[in-house]
């Protein structure tokens, strides 16, 4: 799969970048890579292979994982007591997109 010029600029529009000539061209060549090495990766035969990770498993008391213990909420007020910025109970945070 080749990516295109536009393709690049218009994922580039969706961050708010703007790139120059030369950065679409460096990018276009990164993104086809990595989209070649996908399509690699996809050819693989993985018939009869089994997942090798489950997000899901049991844990014996030397696991990391804590108890999942219901909490009060932290509140408002703690909330914003170390906010740079905060009003009538929100988050202030700078305008980032301009259009």
């Amino acid at each position: 799969m080749k990516i295109t010029e536009k393709q690049v600029r218009d994922v580039a529009e969706l961050a708010n970048l703007t790139l120059t000539d030369a950065e679409v061209a460096r990018l276009r060549g990164d993104l086809d890579g990595i989209l070649e090495h996908f399509e690699q990766l996809n050819r693989a035969d993985t018939t009869g292979i089994e997942p090798m990770a489950q997000v899901l498993f049991e844990a014996d008391e030397t696991s990391t994982l804590r108890d999942d213990v219901p909490v009060p909420p932290l509140g408002n007020q703690a909330a914003m007591a170390n906010a740079p910025q905060h009003g009538a109970g929100y988050f202030k945070v700078p305008l980032v997109i301009e259009h």
